[in-house]
């Protein structure tokens, strides 16, 4: 039948994954190429930006920045792929991945990130099991606040591992002392 026309076989037909049976997760949801939204996106499921967002993106199992996309905002996820830019802070539960050639302007926070040669990622990044855990209102945890760069002045604490340059003895030439 038609494209506004109803038949009872077309009104229970639904696209693959929105059945019964599917879960969130399986949802993907795409702002495309040319299209631009301004405000805010949610989802329990996938986003993938081949456009432009300006305005917050959370998505309850991932977010995938394509290369041409653009987010002015924060992305809360978890997971996040950014081939292309990303203007915001990016906060994933498990990972994030910067590709060859995408730009992060932003702070990371994750438990895993890889960032490809060619890659652009301008930001504080935070890691590990206790970098992002949420409580169970969905709030930042203790944990996160742990993690904060202590103020100016303040003595670094000691379990944090501090990294050291070797530099090589330098060579004299005879006659000289060092």
């Amino acid at each position: 039948m038609g494209i506004f026309g109803s038949s009872a076989k077309a009104a229970s037909e639904k696209p693959a994954g929105q059945g019964k049976g599917s879960s969130p997760a399986t949802t993907l949801s795409i702002v495309g190429t040319g299209m631009t939204v301004r405000g805010d996106l949610e989802t329990d499921g996938v986003v993938k930006v081949e456009g432009t967002v300006d305005g917050h993106v959370k998505a309850g199992s991932q977010v995938l920045v394509a290369k041409g996309g653009v987010v002015h905002g924060d992305i809360e996820t978890t997971e996040a792929v950014v081939g292309g830019a990303v203007k915001g802070a990016i906060r994933a539960k498990e990972r994030v991945e910067v590709q060859a050639g995408a730009s992060v302007e932003g702070d990371v926070t994750t438990r895993r990130i890889a960032v490809a040669e060619g890659a652009t990622l301008n930001g504080q990044i935070r890691m590990g099991d206790g970098a992002w855990s949420l409580d169970e209102r969905g709030t930042e945890s203790k944990a996160v606040a742990r993690t904060q760069q202590p103020s100016a002045g303040a003595p670094r604490p000691s379990s944090v591992p501090v990294a050291r340059i070797a530099m090589p003895p330098r060579a004299t030439s005879p006659g000289q002392s060092p």
